[in-house]
């Protein structure tokens, strides 16, 4: 059993809930060199769970920056084989992937050319996506905060104070929070079964801040929230937090605009007052307040990178949208309120989707890229309904859930 301090409850919660390790386990954590404390914690709880060994991959801003300066973009774009190679064998193995997130510097970037920033192997990433996403790996996604972060959130580098409002929104102030989030799992679990019971053809987003986007389903969507099962009943969860419930939509229908309610970072730089239009399911026309080259070097990618790949909902009833904090982190503030990703889609978010080739995911309208950009349009305002053979349905109203469970 972990001890009582607060790193070992949230080394525990992330072994135990979020990659669930199991006797035998094989486990990759990417952290970058900032967390260390966080990565030895962690790692500590997924031996004492079992795990047959965990590697380490480091990352470093600095030495990021400093690649991204120097070196040619072809190098940036270029495929390594040993990196494919390591994503197969890691999903032959059954692996576990844990993921520590944090900027320890959000700045750091500030002036790289946006089409370098932008930069990265794409086959590299889609290998790994699709292990992923075909559940080949088991994954999760959690925070790991740090002064750097904490001068964005707060204006100086109150790390502790940071750790207060994170472990406030992982429920580490509960008496058991494996517990609780089971709990919270289970409720956003029934939000997904009452959305698929209606059998929504579209969605219709629209708020005080200038959104107005209409959005078509695929036929035979499926919601997912909370936790997840792997194809050996394992159940896991992608994300702590988590407050959503999500599906991935038509990539050929979607029509009307986004208005950002919270900034994204975007190649390394922070994008504000980002607004996208949609026209025919394609992102035409962005605009922003700051780094809106950014975006439009990632929407460039590739094929899939101007169409959507995810539509969620989430409301103020999380515990991250009543901390009214802005925690300049898309693990946290795209649980605060609904939003909705560019890029590569679900394909578990149809029924039978695992089951089916790449082509015929794509054929019945889900996405596919080399990205996913989970971008925030929710909050005060914001209504949401839902059309289907049984009418247009309210699903959220001023920010608030309303559709029964």
């Amino acid at each position: 059993m972990p001890g009582n301090s607060r790193l070992e409850r949230f080394a525990d919660l992330v072994v135990r809930v979020g990659a669930n390790v199991q006797p035998g386990s094989a486990v990759l954590l990417s952290s970058d060199i900032a967390h260390l404390e966080i990565a030895r914690a962690v790692v500590e709880r997924a031996y004492a769970a079992g795990a047959s060994r965990v590697e380490i991959e480091w990352s470093d801003g600095p030495i990021r920056r400093s690649r991204l300066t120097h070196a040619e973009i072809g190098t940036l774009t270029r495929t390594r084989p040993w990196v494919m190679e390591r994503t197969r064998a890691w999903a032959a193995e059954r692996g576990v992937s844990i993921t520590l997130v944090g900027n320890p510097d959000p700045h750091l970037l500030d002036g790289v050319d946006p089409a370098k920033a932008a930069a990265f192997p794409v086959e590299e990433a889609t290998a790994y996506r699709e292990a992923l996403l075909l559940q080949r790996l088991r994954w999760t996604v959690v925070p790991a905060p740090n002064p750097g972060w904490a001068r964005e959130v707060f204006g100086e580098p109150d790390a502790e104070r940071l750790w207060e409002a994170v472990a406030t929104a992982m429920r580490l102030d509960e008496a058991d929070p494996v517990a609780s989030w089971r709990e919270r799992a289970a409720e956003l679990a029934a939000r997904g079964r009452s959305l698929n019971a209606l059998g929504l053809t579209e969605l219709r987003y629209r708020s005080a801040a200038g959104t107005d986007l209409t959005v078509g389903l695929v036929p035979d969507s499926r919601w997912t929230g909370g936790s997840m099962d792997d194809p050996d009943g394992v159940t896991y969860m992608p994300n702590i937090p988590t407050e959503e419930v999500f599906t991935s939509p038509d990539r050929r229908r979607a029509d009307g605009m986004i208005s950002l309610t919270k900034p994204v970072i975007i190649g390394g730089q922070v994008v504000e007052g980002l607004k996208v239009t949609f026209s025919g399911g394609r992102i035409t026309g962005v605009t922003a307040t700051a780094a809106a080259e950014s975006v439009r070097a990632q929407l460039d990618t590739d094929e899939g990178a101007r169409s959507l790949g995810e539509v969620s909902l989430a409301d103020r009833d999380s515990r991250i949208a009543k901390a009214g904090i802005l925690f300049h982190n898309m693990l946290f503030d795209e649980n605060a309120a609904c939003h909705v990703a560019w890029g590569q889609s679900f394909p578990f978010s149809v029924a039978g989707g695992l089951a089916k080739s790449d082509e015929e995911r794509y054929e019945i309208g889900l996405n596919r890229s080399a990205v996913h950009t989970d971008v925030v349009i929710g909050g005060e305002g914001m209504t949401v309904t839902g059309t289907g053979p049984k009418g247009t349905v309210e699903i959220i109203r001023d920010d608030e859930w309303v559709l029964a469970t």
